[in-house]
């Protein structure tokens, strides 16, 4: 391990005893007691119990999914039993990150790639699962596995793909404003803010409480725009800053959608889903979120129909392409190293059954876009193909897939401090670029 990603990991050891006291983990009493037969099914009164991590707390469709597969397993296994702790998406990455600072992963996790999965392989935190591969091959193109792969070795299987940049509009709101279509340019996008503003209409739903939105769904893609998809990457290779001014235009977005009050005033009090309600509730004109929330918005909402979707519009003198989406693949699952044998068994069989193809067929039912080559199901929402093919041009990089949490938070404190009137773009840009040269 580098010393700064062994750095970062210890640096939050001090706080680990407080959430391994709340949480419980894999070297627990419960595994001790397990005497399975190693096959992870176990002999009648033997049972193994796993521990597992993850982030579906909140009330969107692909939790619930996740979930119910889960219960599936429990049901059709009745000799391994997953204890599961569900850890809020916006705390998840500061518990993995604490926990592994010990060595004290769940036996199996929730992990994102690139930057996140980097220290866990590193420090031999996870396990390569080379050996299970076969289960996948038919289904899981290698663009698909790349972001979990490092060094040549599989470290974890991704269950969906998310776009984080989808922009729902209310279609009626637009058309009175003029715009029976999504504007297709920056200029025009703030042009349509400003009539929305004086026809009494909030702009833009945002729940900013987690602060996360207006870095992974905004910053992104519109990021993206200014400065092309490989920036991200040079700032990580030092062969770009932060600090450039393409970069602090992106910034400047946020700054000018804040000072014409685009969003709602209560913007970094609400959570996310309390985001998605208002735009639903009919109270604003946009929303900037996930593929994912695509079912509450649309799929499974009997007004979803005046709803659209589109992609963040083409800036002027902007390097990005603007039909590009901001897409990752994630919620890789991943397997603790160092487990004792009949655990990696039970670990193993898990994975095998709970990532498959009836997995991905029932994501797909609800309408979440997943990144295996499997039959769209009959009953699939005309909604995912809509998703399907606004996000099928090409796929830009998510920022908090590229760049270290340590950063991230940097940013996300910069920005949302932009939303309530104090610092700069240029200030953000500059304590960004500062917080990269000090992983270093």
């Amino acid at each position: 391990m580098n010393k700064t990603k062994k750095a970062a990991l210890l640096g939050m050891a001090g706080v680990l005893a407080l959430f391994t006291a709340a949480c419980g983990n894999s070297n627990s009493a419960d595994n001790a007691s397990g005497s399975g037969n190693g096959n992870g099914n176990g002999n009648a009164g033997e049972t193994v119990t796993l521990n597992m991590m993850h982030p579906w707390t909140s009330p969107n469709v692909d939790n619930e999914v996740y979930k119910a597969r889960i219960a599936k397993f429990e049901e059709e296994h009745p000799n391994i039993v997953i204890k599961q702790d569900g850890v809020p998406s916006a705390q998840y990455k500061t518990k993995l990150r604490t926990l592994a600072a010990a060595n004290n992963l769940a036996d199996i996790n929730v992990v994102w790639p690139g930057a996140d999965l980097e220290p866990l392989v590193e420090g031999s935190l996870v396990e390569p699962i080379d050996s299970l591969m076969d289960n996948w091959k038919a289904i899981l193109p290698e663009t698909a596995l790349a972001g979990f792969n490092i060094g040549g070795k599989q470290y974890a299987i991704p269950t969906k793909q998310t776009f984080v940049d989808i922009i729902y509009y209310n279609k009626d709101m637009f058309a009175q404003v003029g715009y029976t279509e999504f504007p297709d340019t920056y200029d025009k996008l703030i042009d349509a803010v400003k009539k929305l503003k004086a026809a009494g209409i909030t702009p833009i739903s945002l729940g900013n409480k987690e602060q996360w939105p207006l870095q992974s769904s905004y910053l992104s893609i519109i990021g993206d725009r200014f400065t092309g998809s490989d920036f991200l990457g040079k700032v990580m290779k030092k062969e770009a800053k932060f600090t450039e001014p393409d970069f602090v235009k992106a910034i400047s977005v946020i700054d000018e959608l804040t000072k014409l009050d685009a969003f709602n005033t209560d913007a970094n009090n609400m959570d996310s889903v309390q985001g998605q309600d208002y735009f639903i509730q009919g109270k604003a004109a946009m929303h900037i979120s996930s593929s994912t929330v695509d079912a509450r918005i649309r799929i499974n909402n009997d007004e979803g129909g005046k709803f659209g979707i589109a992609l963040f519009p083409s800036v002027n003198g902007g390097k990005g392409d603007p039909v590009k989406s901001a897409g990752v693949v994630q919620y890789g699952i991943a397997i603790k190293s160092g487990l004792d044998e009949k655990t990696k068994a039970a670990a193993e069989e898990f994975m095998k059954y709970f990532v498959s193809e009836d997995l991905y067929k029932e994501l797909i039912r609800n309408g979440v876009v997943v990144p295996a080559t499997v039959e769209i199901p009959e009953d699939a929402s005309p909604y995912l193909k809509e998703m399907l093919e606004l996000t099928s041009k090409g796929t830009a990089p998510v920022f908090d897939s590229i760049i270290p949490t340590q950063v991230v938070d940097v940013v996300q404190n910069g920005i949302q401090a932009l939303t309530v009137g104090r610092g700069t773009p240029e200030q953000v840009a500059k304590d960004a670029q500062e917080a990269v040269d000090q992983l270093n």
